[in-house]
């Protein structure tokens, strides 16, 4: 055996790998390895997360109401010794980041300055959209965005495809930004020579309330809202311009930009939104001077061209923001009712604005129209309507009005308000409009977190259940045989 094994000669030694086919191969299982971790956890952030845009809408409104109620909660946010309580931070920041305005606690004495500063910037972060805005991040630092950022943004702008996001979102920025760039510089100046505030109060008012006007959010930093400024045309019509523009929505602004002296190639949308919207500033206007023109406690006091300043400035803020230049609470039961039409209808979608929108209830009125006169087909400006919106529309209308009337008569069984006190501040939280008669603070807790739900509800209902309903079509391969109940 050992000479068989001489025979053979020595083992040859082994071969060693070189340092950098050592490193490649530990490089390659390392990789392998964190490949298998990361689908892993993507697998498991699938499971976790939902597909849908409009649910990822609802966690980032959700998170964004989060992080502002904590940092309300803290002490330095608030003015006296300790912190806000959980449900004076939730409310607060839920009616910012819907851009409402409905308040519990007074702002500019409850909040200390870290606190308005952390209203301001949820004021900014829900008009603009949260998702949008954080995809707006991505834009400015990296040049490509994610399937999943571009469906979320399109999804809350109402982009018409994922190849014009970018375009659409560095849009509303730069009109967002001009916007309260130059509202705020005109009540900066106003505050500052008419009033006498010094400068760097002057510039935070204007700022502040130049972000809350554009956005529709109607806070404000006087404990009577604008009430001492409802003779003063610098300051009224500057703001209602805002919440107008804010309130047309991003679409129809774009067109206007590009097709301002072409209106014969105005979408149906954008003729929809600009006729509605000077109807309901008309037609309000009218109604809310006529009804409040003999009343002191609100325009009867005032000389006659300040009280048409003062019907018009309530009627502009009624359909979106929360501003108010007049008692709400001692207006008459019927201006409570008029403006509860006005709040329900709102202003125009993909923008700051509120309600069940302008274009929603126009589809409505032609729908009528065309039953009246017996027609087959709604044409609205030349053309013919899609029967899919027919049901939206319908579906949204019949849905927020079982909303309203369950919580307003949820509220009337657990409070000893009255059903045109209610009534009135149920339609302002659903549509995010946040003009008060005065009782929410009065509320027992049960019932501001009914108006916490409506608040959040209103401002993501309509566009998550439109973006729903638009995604939910299913080609059906038959149909059952026709039969008509009698109508009426």
């Amino acid at each position: 055996m050992h000479l068989k094994a001489y025979q053979r000669g020595p083992t040859p030694p082994r071969r060693r790998r070189k340092p950098s086919l050592v490193l490649a191969g530990y490089s390659r299982s390392v990789a392998a390895f964190q490949n298998q971790q990361l689908s892993t956890l993507q697998r498991l952030v699938r499971r976790l997360l939902p597909l849908h845009p409009a649910q990822l809408i609802v966690l980032g409104f959700a998170l964004a109401i989060g992080v502002g109620t904590a940092l309300l909660m803290l002490p330095v946010a608030r003015n006296g010794d300790g912190g806000a309580s959980l449900l004076e931070a939730l409310f607060t920041a839920t009616s910012a980041v819907c851009v409402t305005g409905l308040i519990t606690v007074d702002t500019p004495v409850f909040w200390s300055g870290f606190g308005q500063v952390v209203i301001l910037v949820l004021i900014q972060v829900g008009g603009f959209g949260v998702m949008s805005f954080g995809t707006l991040l991505g834009v400015l630092t990296a040049r490509r965005l994610g399937l999943r950022s571009k469906m979320l943004a399109a999804a809350e702008t109402k982009s018409t495809g994922f190849g014009d996001v970018r375009r659409v979102l560095l849009g509303v920025f730069i009109i967002t930004l001009l916007v309260e760039v130059t509202l705020a510089l005109v009540l900066m100046l106003r505050f500052l020579l008419g009033y006498g505030y010094s400068p760097g109060e002057a510039l935070w008012h204007g700022v502040f309330h130049s972000i809350s006007a554009f956005n529709n959010a109607g806070f404000a930093l006087y404990s009577d809202n604008l009430i001492g400024f409802v003779s003063d045309p610098w300051v009224c019509l500057p703001i209602a311009a805002a919440v107008i523009i804010g309130g047309l929505g991003f679409p129809v602004l774009f067109e206007l930009r590009r097709e301002f002296r072409t209106p014969k190639f105005w979408s149906m949308h954008t003729k929809l939104v600009l006729l509605g919207s000077a109807t309901l500033l008309a037609g309000g206007t009218v109604f809310l001077t006529a009804a409040e023109w003999t009343n002191p406690a609100t325009l009867g006091a005032l000389p006659p061209g300040e009280r048409v300043l003062g019907g018009f400035f309530q009627s502009t803020i009624t359909r979106t923001a929360g501003f108010n230049s007049i008692d709400i609470s001692q207006m008459h039961p019927v201006s409570w009712l008029g403006m509860d039409i006005l709040m329900f209808i709102g202003g125009g979608p993909a923008g700051t604005a509120g309600g069940l929108k302008i274009t929603t209830f126009a589809v409505l009125f032609f729908i009528m129209a065309t039953e009246l006169r017996g027609g087959t087909a709604v044409n609205i400006f030349g053309k013919r309507l899609s029967r899919a919106v027919h049901r939206q529309a319908i579906t949204v209308v019949l849905l927020a009005i079982a909303l309203i009337t369950a919580s307003t008569m949820f509220l009337m069984l657990i409070t000893d308000f009255g059903q045109e006190q209610i009534l009135f501040e149920v339609v302002s939280a659903f549509a995010t409009v946040g003009l008060s008669t005065g009782i929410t603070a009065g509320m027992p807790p049960a019932g501001q977190v009914v108006l916490i739900l409506l608040m959040f509800i209103g401002r993501l209902g309509p566009v998550t259940l439109g973006t729903a309903l638009a995604l939910r079509s299913r080609p059906i391969m038959y149909e059952y045989p026709k039969e008509r109940p009698l109508i009426g």
